[in-house]
Formats: C-alpha cells, sequence, structure tokens
C-alpha cells in the first residue's frame, strides 16, 4: 500500500514546498518594497510610517477591524483589496473586552494581543472572531445590544452563563486540562470537590463547545475556514463537523501538548482526541508538542501514526509543527517613538554603571520564578565582584489571584525577593526589583532596549513570545538570552541563545556568568541568529502558512476521498437479492462476523476475547434462515484455521474455507485440501522459532499456529516497540528462514503473516467454486454474488475477482496478478466469446466439465472415512457455465477499511449483522 501511494505522496509534498517557496519569496519581496519606500531621498521616514506602531497602542487594530466591518458587505478590505476568502477565528474570548453602562449600551475595548496582529497579515482573507465576551448577559435586549455593537468589530459573541462557565472554565479548561497539559497531573479529589465533579466538568466542557458551533454554524457559508484555538476548544472540531462534515476546520494549541504517558491520565483522553482528529488540521507550536500528540493517538486510540499526521480507515488528519511568531516590526519601530526614547533615557541614567538582568512573566507556577531568582541568589553567593553591578528587574504580572495556590506562590516569591535584597542589598541600592504588575508597551519596549540579559526560566511553556520581543528591541544593545529548554522557542531560537535547565540552579547561575563575561563578538553572532529568525519568522507569516496549509489539506483529502468507496446500498442489494433465482454469499469472519471488542484503548481484557473468536451473538438466527434457503449458498472464507470455523459454524448448512481457503468443506462433509499437490512447507518450523522468539520479546504480542501459516499480532504491544519489533523480524526472516523459501510476507497494521507463495482469497475461490461446482452443490447459474469481508491488502483480489473488468482507478491497494486460468474464467463470464480464443477455451471446458462428472463418483467413493482428502477439480479445470453475473449484481464490501478495491463500505461488524437480518426477513 505505501508502495502505491508514495508516487502521489510525493508530488504532493513537492507542489505543498514549491508553492511556500514561492509564496516565502513574494513576502520577502513585499517586505523590500515596504524597506525601500519607507525612507525619502532625505533619509527621513514618510508623514504615514505605521504611526500607530510608534505610538504603541491598539488604535490600528481597532481602526482596521471598524474599517473591515464597513466594507463587510462588498468584500473589500480596509486598504480598498478584495477578500478572496472569510476566515473563522474561534477562540474562548474575544479580541474585545465589553463593559456594561446601561440596559442597552455597551463600551468596548480592544486588546491588541498576538492573536489579533498575527492575522492581521493574512492577505486575502477576511477574519471575524467567534468567542465569549467575558461577561455574563441573561437578558435578551443586553444580548441584542452587545451583539450589534461587537459587530462594528467584526466579533461574535457565544453568550455563556455563569454557571457553564465556572464548569467549563474555571473547572475543566483551569482545573484539568491546563494544569495536565503543562505536566502538573490531575487535581486531586478534595480540589474537584470544590469546582463539583469531574464529569460534572466534562459535560459542562461538552456543552459549552455545542454552544460555540452553534454559533459557528449560524455564520458559516461554504467555502469558509474554521480555525478553532487552544485547549478550551478540543471538542469543537468534532461538534463542526458531525453538523457539516465539508467544513474545513483546523485546531492549533497555544499550549505544550504532554507525553502520551501524561495524557493518558486523563479519563477523558480518548474522547477528546477523537473530537480533535475531525478537524483536517491539527498545529502545535513545536515538532515536540506534534510528535506527543501522534504518540497518544497511536498509543491510546491504536490509530496509525504517519510522517503526515494520524490515518483512521483511510482518513489522514494532517498534524504539523507551526511555530507562532510575533509582529516584530510592531517593536522595531516603537523603539524610534519619543516616548520610548525618552523611557530608555531614563533607565540608562537610573541603572549606569551596573548590568541590567530582565525577567517578564506572568506570576505562574510553570514560569520558574522562584528557581530563576535562586539561581540569581546562587550567582551572587559565588560572584562577590559582581554584587553592585549586576541587577534584576523581574516584572511579574499577578493572575488568578482568587486561587489558593497562586497565592501562596506570591508569598514564596515576595519572601525569596525580601531574603536576597536584605542579604545582598546596601542602602542605596538593591539586586532585585520585583514589581507585581504589568508595564504599557511603551515602557516594556523601553525596559527591553536597555536590558543585558533576558531571563526565560520557564519550567514549562508553550512557547514564550518575550524571548522574541526581548531580541527585536536588541538590535543596538546586542544583548544575551538565556532561554529554559522546556520553552517551545528553545527549538526556534536556541542557536543563539544559551539554553538552560531551570530545574539546575547551579547550571542556569553558570549561564549568567557566561553571559555577563560574553564577549561582544560571540553576543553579536547570537544575536544575528535569533534577529533574523525573529524578523522573518512573524505572527503574520505564522497565520498565513497555517490557513494556506489548511486549505491545500482539505484539497488533497478530497482527491483521496473520491477514491473511498460509498456506503453499501442496503435497499438495493436486498431488492436484487430477491430478484435472483441463484445466490452466493462470501462471508469474512473475523472483524465481519465476530462479536464487536471494547474501545481499543481498554486493553485489560479484549486481547484474550480477540484471541478466542466466537461468532456475533445476534447471527444466529439470520444466518440459520439465508442458509436454509435453497437459493443460496454461503461461504464463510476466513484466514481462521479449521477448528474455529468448525466451533463457530458447524451447526449451519454453509461451506466453510479455512486459512484463506486452503481447507474446504461443506458442513454435511469432511475437510479437503485445496493446496497445490507440490507444496514445500519446510520454511515452517524455522519461521516458527523465530515467531516464538519475538513473542517472548514483545510483551503482549502472540502469534497464531495455522497449518499452512503463521501469524504474528502485536496489536496490543506498545505501539512504537511493536513497530520496531516487526521490522527487526522482518530482517530475521529475509536473511534467514525464507531467504530461499516460496513464501508470502503479508504485513497487516500490526501483524506480520508468513504463507505458502500465491496463496490469497482471490487465488483460492478458483478452487473453492471448483469444488463446490464438482459436488453439485450449485445447479443454476449464480446471478447474484455478496462478497463481505475485513481482509488483508493482499487478499482484497477476491473482490476484484468477480468483476467484469477491472477498474481503472487503482483505488490504492495492488491487485493480485491472476492466473492464465483465472484469465480466462473472467472472459467467460465478462462474454467476450467472439474470438476463436475463445471458442477454444469453450470446447475445453466443456471437456472438462465431462470428464470432473466421470470422476466424482470415484472421489466420493473413496472419501468415506477420511478426515481429509485433496480437492479433485484443478483450477483449470472448473466449468464456468454457473456464472450468469451481471454488474448490478454484484456487491463487494469491506468492513472497516477504507482503503479497498470493494466496490461499498460498512463501518462495523454490527452494520453486517443488520444487513444480514434484513436478507434473512426479506427471503
Amino acid at each position: 500500500m505505501p508502495g502505491n501511494n508514495y508516487n502521489g505522496n510525493s508530488s504532493v509534498l513537492t507542489s505543498r514546498i514549491e508553492r511556500l517557496l514561492r509564496e516565502r519569496e513574494l513576502r520577502e519581496q513585499r517586505k523590500n518594497n515596504k524597506s525601500s519606500n519607507s525612507r525619502d531621498a532625505n533619509g527621513s521616514e514618510p508623514f504615514d510610517l505605521e504611526p500607530r506602531l510608534r505610538e504603541g497602542d491598539n488604535n490600528f487594530v481597532e481602526q482596521y477591524l471598524e474599517g473591515a466591518s464597513a466594507a463587510r458587505d462588498k468584500w473589500e478590505k480596509p486598504d480598498s483589496g478584495l477578500f478572496t476568502q472569510r476566515l473563522l477565528v474561534v477562540a474562548n474570548r474575544l479580541p474585545v473586552s465589553a463593559v456594561r453602562r446601561g440596559e442597552e449600551s455597551w463600551s468596548l475595548e480592544v486588546s491588541g494581543g498576538g492573536l489579533v496582529s498575527a492575522l492581521l497579515g493574512v492577505k486575502e482573507v477576511e477574519a471575524k472572531w467567534i468567542g465569549w465576551a467575558g461577561v455574563n448577559v441573561p437578558d435578551e435586549p443586553g444580548q441584542r445590544a452587545l451583539t450589534k455593537a461587537l459587530a462594528e468589530k467584526r466579533c461574535i459573541p457565544v453568550f455563556l452563563d455563569e454557571e457553564i462557565v465556572h464548569q467549563y472554565y474555571n473547572g475543566y479548561c483551569n482545573n484539568i486540562l491546563w494544569p495536565l497539559f503543562h505536566y502538573l497531573g490531575l487535581p486531586q479529589e478534595d480540589r474537584l470537590a470544590t469546582t463539583r465533579s469531574f464529569q460534572s466538568q466534562f459535560a459542562a466542557y461538552k456543552k459549552a463547545n455545542q454552544m460555540f458551533a452553534d454559533v459557528v454554524n449560524e455564520h458559516y457559508e461554504e467555502g469558509d475556514v474554521v480555525w478553532c484555538h487552544d485547549y478550551h476548544l478540543m471538542f469543537l472540531p468534532k461538534c463542526l463537523k458531525d453538523h457539516n462534515k465539508n467544513m474545513k476546520v483546523g485546531w492549533f494549541l497555544h499550549t505544550p501538548f504532554p507525553s502520551s504517558e501524561i495524557h493518558r491520565t486523563l479519563p477523558s483522553r480518548s474522547e477528546l482526541l477523537r473530537a480533535v482528529l475531525a478537524a483536517d488540521l491539527v498545529g502545535f507550536h513545536t515538532y515536540d508538542y506534534a510528535r506527543h500528540f501522534v504518540s497518544a493517538c497511536t498509543r491510546i486510540l491504536g490509530l496509525e501514526g504517519t510522517p503526515e499526521g494520524v490515518e483512521d480507515n483511510g482518513r489522514l488528519t494532517r498534524v504539523a509543527a507551526f511555530p507562532i511568531g510575533i509582529d516584530s516590526d510592531r517593536f522595531i519601530h516603537a523603539l524610534q517613538a519619543p516616548q520610548v526614547q525618552e523611557h530608555i533615557k531614563e533607565l540608562k541614567e537610573r541603572f549606569s554603571g551596573r548590568k541590567v538582568m530582565l525577567g517578564v512573566d506572568r506570576l505562574d507556577m510553570i514560569k520558574g520564578i522562584p528557581q530563576k531568582i535562586l539561581a540569581f541568589e546562587k550567582f551572587l553567593e559565588e560572584n562577590q565582584y559582581w554584587h553592585d553591578k549586576v541587577v534584576l528587574l523581574q516584572i511579574a504580572v499577578p493572575t488568578r489571584t482568587d486561587v489558593p495556590e497562586y497565592q501562596k506562590l506570591t508569598s514564596q516569591v515576595h519572601e525569596i525577593v525580601g531574603r536576597i535584597n536584605g542579604r545582598f542589598g546596601t542602602l542605596t541600592t538593591v539586586p532585585i526589583h520585583h514589581l507585581d504588575r504589568s508595564l504599557d508597551f511603551q515602557a516594556l519596549c523601553a525596559l527591553y532596549a536597555v536590558t543585558d540579559i533576558a531571563l526565560v526560566t520557564s519550567l514549562r511553556d508553550g512557547m514564550n513570545l518575550v524571548s522574541y520581543e526581548f531580541v527585536a528591541c536588541q538590535d543596538d544593545k546586542r544583548g544575551v538570552l538565556i532561554l529554559s529548554e522546556f520553552a517551545g522557542a528553545a527549538q526556534s531560537l536556541g542557536a543563539g541563545a544559551i539554553l538552560v535547565n531551570p530545574w539546575n540552579i547551579t547550571e542556569v547561575a553558570a549561564s549568567i556568568g557566561q553571559a555577563l563575561n560574553m564577549s561582544p563578538e560571540e553576543r553579536e553572532k547570537r544575536h544575528l541568529l535569533n534577529f533574523s529568525h525573529v524578523t522573518t519568522h512573524t505572527a503574520q507569516e505564522w497565520a498565513e502558512t497555517f490557513v494556506s496549509e489548511l486549505n491545500d489539506t482539505v484539497v488533497e483529502a478530497q482527491q483521496k476521498i473520491r477514491q473511498i468507496p460509498p456506503l453499501l446500498p442496503v435497499e438495493e442489494a436486498t431488492e436484487r437479492y430477491l430478484q435472483s433465482s441463484n445466490r452466493l454469499l462470501i462471508l469474512g469472519f473475523n472483524a465481519t462476523l465476530t462479536e464487536p471488542l471494547d474501545s481499543p484503548e481498554r486493553r485489560g481484557g479484549d486481547q484474550i476475547r480477540e484471541m478466542d473468536l466466537k461468532l456475533h451473538p445476534d447471527l444466529k438466527e439470520p444466518l440459520t434462515r439465508i442458509c436454509s434457503d435453497p437459493k443460496t449458498t454461503v461461504v464463510v472464507l476466513s484466514g481462521s484455521d479449521r477448528g474455529v470455523l468448525d466451533e463457530n459454524f458447524g451447526e449451519y448448512d454453509m461451506w466453510l474455507a479455512a486459512e484463506n481457503g486452503m481447507f474446504l468443506r461443506s458442513t454435511r462433509g469432511d475437510w479437503m485440501t485445496t493446496m497445490p499437490e507440490h507444496s514445500n512447507l519446510e520454511w515452517f518450523d524455522s519461521v516458527k522459532h523465530v515467531f516464538e522468539y519475538f513473542t517472548e520479546r514483545t510483551p503482549r504480542s502472540h502469534f497464531e499456529l495455522r497449518e499452512t501459516s503463521l501469524v504474528w499480532n502485536y496489536k496490543y504491544a506498545d505501539a512504537e516497540f511493536g513497530r520496531l519489533q516487526a521490522r527487526d523480524m522482518l530482517q530475521h526472516l529475509w536473511t534467514g528462514p525464507i531467504s530461499n523459501a516460496s513464501v508470502d510476507v503479508v504485513q497487516g497494521s500490526r501483524s506480520v503473516e508468513v504463507r505458502a507463495v500465491g496463496v490469497t482469497k482471490g487465488v483460492t475461490i478458483v478452487r473453492i467454486l471448483g469444488e463446490i461446482v464438482h459436488s453439485k452443490s450449485i445447479s443454476a447459474p449464480i446471478d447474484y454474488v455478496l462478497c463481505v469481508g475485513h481482509s488483508l491488502g493482499k487478499d482484497e483480489d477476491i473482490y476484484t475477482f468477480f468483476e467484469p473488468e477491472l477498474p481503472s482507478d487503482n483505488i490504492g491497494i495492488p491487485r493480485t496478478k491472476l492466473s492464465d486460468s483465472t484469465k480466462s474464467c473472467r472472459d467467460r463470464k465478462s462474454g467476450r466469446s467472439g474470438s476463436k480464443s475463445s471458442q477454444k477455451h469453450g470446447n475445453r471446458h466443456n471437456e472438462n466439465k465431462r470428464n470432473s462428472n466421470s470422476n466424482s463418483s470415484n472421489n466420493n467413493g473413496n472419501s468415506n472415512g477420511n478426515s481429509e482428502r485433496r480437492s479433485s477439480p484443478s483450477p483449470d479445470k472448473i466449468t464456468w457455465n454457473v456464472l450468469d453475473l451481471k454488474g448490478d449484481n454484484y456487491f463487494s464490501c469491506a468492513v472497516g477499511r477504507k482503503r479497498t478495491n470493494a466496490r461499498y463500505l460498512l463501518p462495523t461488524s454490527d452494520d453486517v449483522v443488520c444487513f444480514l437480518r434484513d436478507l434473512a426477513r426479506a427471503s
């Protein structure tokens, strides 16, 4: 299968890369043009050079939103261009804060956050924001007035009541998901009791996500792109796709995604993963987070991880890393503003003669503020020279001040700062200046500009854009960045920064000394590396890349979906079943007629049940009725051994074909073998030893010993370890036991099978039908064939065997090359009998029919008392006059496999049961 898709995938990848390179060149040209036009002949800036960036306020954001809103009916951009696509940005909070002034009066304040500025740079896209306004509005007049006011800002509100906010936002989002995603673990039961139970919080989380989805569906227009953001809305992609499967949906996580071992502790782990997988494109800040997500889907859901993403029954959810950036031009230009220059002058005078170290963080457990301050204390202990020559400015923005854990953290930080200042401070200077408040944009830019060392010691951080902002403001100072390796930014700025483990206080203290004593040449090199990255990988480029990738992903998915067969038309299949006079039903067993197992992540008892295959309990009556119909011949064709089929189907009047057709019997007769007379199984024992060896080495793997094949299954083993073991096993097999043997190695999704060469269901069906005809079980031409199963790719030739002609388009699974005898059989049933060659075949088959009839009495006479005999007719001695099959009366159906050669699909064995019930009732 991978071989068939390689060329297609590589060409798609090549075209995507070429497009991204072209877009990057265009962006560079726009940037260069912008730079060349930004100064006049005298070198001074023109009057209208982005004044809002020098002012550092949100006026431009507000003007842009209002201008776009006024032009939205004409699909015009505020700069008089044209939009080509609408983008619905769905986040928990709108980029607008609302304050109620009266019953129908609201004042709005636009917040120019990173996401807002990023989306302003997306070309040819009209962005609308959907989210919660942060206020409770229980009355309809207030909701109408707020909706009208927000519409002028291109914002659409989702109204959440206080109880939902308490359970969904304060409860599940902040007490469950946020700590888990930052490796802080799940809360203990006593904490859960303060915000009700986990179950009620999760129910509120799903309800809130559905409320967001209802608003999106109300405003969605065909062709829109829906971009969902962050852990608050993990259920939203599923809600949207359930309503409209053709909707373009992307989801991006702004926090870390934990390793699968952390995520699997979450009780709702599977539901959340499957809900996110409903999106077309899933994005993360770093490759590590993307890898953790794919690993969680593989280990917890049992799905297939690929380099492109996660595959589930032929549907691919693309997973990729999209590192966010900042609006670097905003910071660079802001430094030229008179107000910022005045701030810079004041700060230089205030800290003259001292090196300035800076930390800017939310006062949060994950930011590592205590670790940072303790490392600074250790540095001062070991370096007396620097006591009065360095100062640490720590800006700690308060957050969640009503939560006891945050109150405790605040007290801890204050205590440490007080101790250090009391120990190393003097009457005129203190080593640490600590502020429990935020700074305005101009003051922050000035502080960045005068800083010698920026210290980012996050214990776990999705990205941390403070490091980007510092670099953008350092083109003159060339300061040094000390960056935690646990921040997402470390993967982007690691080349120029000093990376540290914030838990290692000694290492961080040594890094402070390294930064303070670094030569100007090294500081220059490090800064240029980081500055180049920050100014090219901007927030605007991040948003533009994600949206274009989402559009490409949807187009590629649509091309693949066209190749996925439709669901089985049950009514049509039943109607044609009734109209036919002689039917042949070929049914698989495993995953087709078996009782469905529980979800893959509940792996305690499933493995035992899977190893002990049992017929679906609801099939007994339908199978009995169908098999008792004289117009119907039923064949169960399975890879299982004879004992399994005897145990499950011995009471029915049907034909059983075990081990992919190597053994055959009517339930009224004895087993016979259809193997070629010269089959060689000398390889069997040596392969068995290899399988035993790897079963011992791979926990929860097992192998099935059959008479003509062996199957090693690692479905319940660790997914990654199982794949490594399977790869190692194949190397052992090809270099040893089967190097010169006539065998086929068939790889399933999580299994390896070794069988005699040329043994497939499509090949053995020739011998099976020949024996059935020979035994006179079929006395009239077959005019209806139903073939249902869950076959490996190599065995899917059984679906194409009954086709008059192979379809011209290859769906993605290689078709087995049929023998000459099989081809001639298909030529006859296709009605191609006009040539001399066809007439010659016809005469030969008539002669063979007479020979086989004369031989049947001898074989029947010798079979009594024998448990097994060899099938009488050889494949090229079968009369095909019994097949009178028209295309409309052939129904091939794959169960649970979307990449298939079958004409139709059925999702599960339960659907097979329902269909067979319909046939039984109808007959």
